[in-house]
């Protein structure tokens, strides 16, 4: 596929300094980009890449003088690539259909234009929706839900009850409704507590791989409308995750914890239990979170405290060997003026 120049700044809003008409195949990087592809500035450390890309356009914030070739002028670049990259990116490989191999239950609604792979389970008395691609291995529950235009990678699994919303993306090897871990101690025994609530995904979210999301004791483990979570990502029983919302791969959130809307979260980091984490904060890698979190918060650290704060924190503790001889040589300084003051009360 081709696509004009002036047809990709129509599609992200941007404005063309240069000939609109060159014909665009494709999007990379600034270095590996080749004639008849096009490339993007986002980071102005890389600006020197710019003088040397093959592109045949650019996405551009401002015009660059460093760059001879028409240039696609956006208020942000990144995202505009963003945009692009989505207009040629290959469409997901589609089954013809329902493979004969595949298992569907009795009592389950399929609906059209599904695309389901050999050795998928379906389970009874579930639904899938329009346009649904199952891969190979994935397994559906009994009366679980998966939603219109939703896409489930291979060896993805789906718990019994479970509801997948729309246009969900999970990727290979992800566990949607395991059971949460809940026991109660009888002296040294640990007694199993029932898990019978369910896993709720919302429309618009994508899980990334190997993630396991945990069912309810009671109730609903929820994940709602746009949340994006990276590879390896533990979300324990009873967790809500609030819209937009963006987990980066490792964390482990404990059960019954609340996470507002817009959080972007870093790796690495845990989370404790029965906490709320509100809207729009940021929380630095490799952060344990023992303690709730007000609104708009950026903060670090193990305990956390405001980001600042860790920063300086972090910069002492580089230096406590050279306090540490600094603290000696004080401590031997006070001792010869105590011994100097002894002799002249002496004297």
């Amino acid at each position: 596929m081709e696509l004009t120049l002036r047809h990709i700044a129509e599609s992200v809003g941007g404005a063309i300094v240069g000939d609109d008409q060159v014909s665009i195949k494709g999007i990379n990087s600034l270095p590996l980009a080749e004639k008849g592809e096009m490339s993007f500035l986002a980071d102005p450390r890389l600006k020197d890449q710019i003088r040397v890309t093959k592109a045949s356009a650019v996405i551009v914030r401002e015009f660059s003088g460093l760059y001879q070739g028409p240039q696609l002028i956006v208020s942000d670049p990144y995202l505009a690539y963003a945009r692009v990259a989505a207009m040629f990116a290959p469409p997901i490989p589609r089954f013809p259909g329902i493979s004969e191999k595949a298992i569907i239950g009795k009592g389950t609604h399929i609906g059209k234009d599904v695309s389901i792979y050999p050795f998928v389970w379906v389970g009874r008395e579930s639904v899938i929706g329009n346009g649904v691609i199952l891969f190979p291995g994935v397994y559906v529950g009994d009366r679980a839900t998966v939603g219109d235009g939703s896409v489930i990678y291979p060896s993805v699994t789906i718990m019994s009850d479970c509801i997948i919303g729309k246009q969900v993306i999970i990727h290979a090897g992800t566990v949607i409704g395991s059971d949460g871990f809940g026991y109660a101690r009888d002296g040294d025994i640990s007694v199993k507590i029932p898990q019978t609530g369910i896993v709720q995904i919302e429309d618009d979210v994508e899980i990334g791989a190997n993630n396991a999301i945990d069912r309810a004791a009671f109730g609903k483990t929820v994940i709602r409308k746009g949340v994006k979570t990276d590879n390896l990502v533990q979300i324990g029983h009873n967790v809500v995750i609030g819209e937009n919302t963006i987990i980066v791969a490792q964390v482990g959130i404990a059960g019954s914890t609340t996470i507002g809307k817009c959080v972007v979260i870093g790796g690495q980091v845990g989370l404790t239990d029965h906490i709320a984490i509100g809207d729009r904060v940021m929380i630095g890698s490799k952060s344990g979170v023992a303690k709730s979190i007000p609104a708009d918060e950026v903060v670090s650290g193990i305990p956390t405290m405001p980001h600042r704060l860790w920063l300086r924190t972090r910069g002492h503790i580089r230096r406590l060997p050279e306090y540490s001889d600094r603290l000696k040589e004080l401590e031997n300084r006070v001792k010869e003026l105590e011994e100097q003051l002894r002799k002249e009360s002496r004297g």
